[in-house]
């Protein structure tokens, strides 16, 4: 177990912001940013990373886009386009990070 900071893992404030209201459990990013068992806090809350694995964005589902904020997979990938100025191709491979807060 690492403590690592939560910038790095959560890029934007308005992410974290998410994370502590509960919103958002896990992030998607372009390669890996934790490791299973890594904690980090938030505003004194502290959080483990439970889950990092590589996935395809074909495989991703509304849950996952619930997970990260998003009302479902169609929203997620508009605001995944807009933010990063890409165009979603199913096959691009992306890293989940899930993660918990820890009482």
């Amino acid at each position: 177990m690492t403590m690592i900071d939560a910038n790095e893992l959560l890029p934007a404030e308005r992410i974290r912001q998410a994370v502590v209201a509960g919103d958002v459990t896990q992030l998607h990013r372009g390669g890996q940013h934790a490791a299973e068992g890594d904690q980090f806090t938030i505003d004194d809350m502290l959080f483990e990373v439970t889950t990092v694995r590589e996935e395809q964005l074909g495989d991703l589902t509304d849950e996952d886009a619930q997970a990260e904020g998003s009302e479902n997979l169609a929203a997620y990938r508009k605001r995944i386009e807009r933010t990063h100025d890409i165009t979603w191709d199913e096959t691009d491979t992306t890293v989940r990070h899930e993660f918990e807060r820890v009482d």
